[in-house]
């Protein structure tokens, strides 16, 4: 299968008009400094505004229904999805026909030792 190559810019604010109201399907792995793997979570909502500055603004659905949720700025992260019904593991939910998937990994930030005093 081949995958064409991705045209957009960093930001291409034509394509961040079009998403408000699009169903985003969210793929959030949590990792630990050194890469090892605290959790992975699947969330899903409806684009509310998409801004260089706000990033991709969700209304969660399903079980989060009603939370809020910020997405990173990143529109070349966005992926079309594949018509049909996506099923979320860790929650049983279903997904019907989700306009796009997204992915992020979040790594939490090295401990850094204590200042020293002189």
């Amino acid at each position: 299968m081949n995958k064409k190559p991705d045209t957009r810019g960093p930001w291409d604010a034509a394509f961040a008009s079009m998403l408000p109201g699009k169903l985003l399907l969210v793929g959030l792995t949590y990792l630990e400094a050194d890469g090892t793997l605290i959790d992975k979570q699947q969330i899903f909502g409806r684009v509310l505004s998409a801004t260089p500055q706000g990033g991709i603004q969700l209304r969660l659905e399903g079980r989060r229904g009603g939370e809020r949720y910020v997405l990173p700025p990143d529109l070349q992260a966005l992926q079309k999805a594949k018509p049909g019904e996506y099923q979320l593991p860790a929650t049983g939910e279903t997904v019907p026909d989700p306009d796009y998937t997204i992915v992020f990994s979040i790594r939490k930030r090295p401990d850094r030792p204590p200042p020293t005093r002189h």
